[in-house]
Parts: structure tokens; C-alpha cells; sequence
């Protein structure tokens, strides 16, 4: 994710915000929980339904939100602070890199239902469109509410007045990635355009707000939570780590029991 850095008066030496960084850590370790969850279910140490259970359904829309979230804030405290676009690019560039990197593995261990438009791939997207909108402003609250519901507007026209071969274009491959479907893809992790990109403009506009308001951002974080803002920091290189970690404790746990 895109770490909000403003930078020092005169130095390229970043500042951080650890409320935004302790938030995002939060998701992290949210994230890594319910990940657990999923991977004892896959081992067959609990019995659990993570797709269609509420319990798990729930919990993912709003770990997917946290995160997306996070981003916008990110990037309304980089626009603030100046960022320029090389760096910006570079940092989009890590995203999209780890994006496929999730492809292959998925690909490798669930071939029938790979991740095609996950989390980091819909993040990739949403990134570049948050950022050419980032002056927006205010507007981007009444845009984001748009875009969430837009996609059930949608999903609603196509059920009712949408040809079958129209509705089958929207949910191809090609075009699903736009959120504009009737029937949710088979994939391991789904995040299309519509609607979570209203969530990273809630972001964007919420960190908009925040950096108006000078030392809003700067609250001084308890030392209980201190660890999770450094998790924070570094949220896209743990979340490439957390699952590889957590599959291989759990074979070696199995191999160990035998």
C-alpha cells in the first residue's frame, strides 16, 4: 500500500503519521486472522464456510474496505505533501509487480479459481484513478457513494432489462473486473472496480479533510500501539510473507504430527 510520507521541511526525509499506520497494521492483523482461519479450513482443522457463512463474508468486505481505505488516505497526504509522479510510479509499479506475483501463486495452488483481479490487482487501478482525482476534494464523498451504489444500480438494470448476451459480456473475464455482474466469478479473491473504488475516494476525501486540519493527523498514539503502526509501515512486504508463512507452519505442523 502507499505509505502517506510527508516530508521534512527542506530534507526528502519522510515523516510518519503512526494513527494511519497503526490503522492500516490493524487491518493487517485482522487480515492475518481471518487468513489463519481460511488455512485451518483448507487443513481440515475446523469446518467452516468462508464463502458463504456471513460470519466470514462480512469480515472480508470490511478488511477489503479497511485496506482500500488506507490507500486513499495514503494518497491524499502524498498529494498534499508533493508528491511527484516518478515516485508514485515506483511505488505503483511494487503493487502491480506483487499483483502477479499473487496470480502465479494462486494459479499454482488453486488452478481452477486462480486470482485474476484480487485485492493488489483491483489497488492497482484504483490507485491511479484516486490519485488523478485526489483534488477533487469534497466531491469525492458524494463520487464514492456513487460508485457503491452503482454497482447494485447496475446489477439490478442488467437483471432486468439486459439481454442475456449482454449479461454474459459483463461477466466474462474481459470485462468482470468492472464489478458490473450478475453471477460472481470463480476466484480465490475478488475486488473489481465498482464498488470498491468508492471506498479509496471515502479515503481520499477523509485524508483530504485531515490534512486541512494541520496536526489532525499527527494524534499521539498509545504505546500499546505502537507495534501495529510499525506493521503498518510495512504492510505491502508482510502481506506478500503472512500467507507463505502461515501455509508452511501449518504443513510443518502437520508433517511434525504424523
Amino acid at each position: 500500500m502507499i505509505h502517506p510520507t510527508p516530508a521534512r521541511a527542506g530534507t526528502s526525509s519522510p515523516l510518519r503519521f503512526d494513527a494511519v499506520d497503526a490503522l492500516r497494521g490493524l487491518a493487517m492483523v485482522w487480515m492475518t486472522v481471518f487468513h489463519l482461519s481460511f488455512d485451518l479450513n483448507q487443513f481440515g482443522y475446523i469446518k467452516q464456510d468462508f464463502y458463504h457463512d456471513p460470519l466470514w463474508t462480512w469480515q472480508r468486505t470490511l478488511i477489503v474496505s479497511l485496506f482500500l481505505f488506507c490507500a486513499g488516505l495514503g494518497q491524499a497526504i502524498a498529494v498534499a505533501q508533493g508528491q511527484r509522479w516518478p515516485r508514485f510510479w515506483r511505488r505503483w509499479a511494487q503493487v502491480l509487480g506483487c499483483a502477479l506475483l499473487v496470480t502465479l501463486g494462486s494459479w499454482w495452488m488453486y488452478p481452477q479459481s486462480f486470482i485474476y483481479f484480487g485485492v493488489l490487482h483491483g489497488m492497482a487501478l484504483m490507485l491511479i484513478i484516486a490519485r488523478l482525482t485526489a483534488s477533487w476534494g469534497a466531491r469525492l464523498w458524494w463520487l464514492g457513494a456513487g460508485a457503491i451504489a452503482s454497482q447494485l444500480i447496475a446489477e439490478y438494470a442488467i437483471n432486468t432489462w439486459a439481454t442475456a448476451e449482454l449479461s454474459n459480456i459483463f461477466n466474462s473475464p474481459q470485462l468482470n473486473w468492472l464489478g458490473l455482474i450478475t453471477r460472481k466469478p470463480i476466484t480465490e479473491d475478488y475486488v473489481p472496480l465498482l464498488p470498491w473504488l468508492g471506498v479509496m475516494w471515502w479515503g481520499v476525501a477523509a485524508g483530504t479533510w485531515l490534512t486541512r486540519r494541520g496536526a489532525a493527523l499527527s494524534w499521539p498514539l498509545p504505546a500499546a500501539f505502537k507495534p501495529l503502526a510499525l506493521l503498518g509501515r510495512w504492510s505491502l512486504s508482510y502481506y506478500m510473507l503472512h500467507q507463505p508463512v502461515l501455509l508452511g507452519g501449518l504443513m510443518a505442523v502437520g508433517w511434525l504430527a504424523k
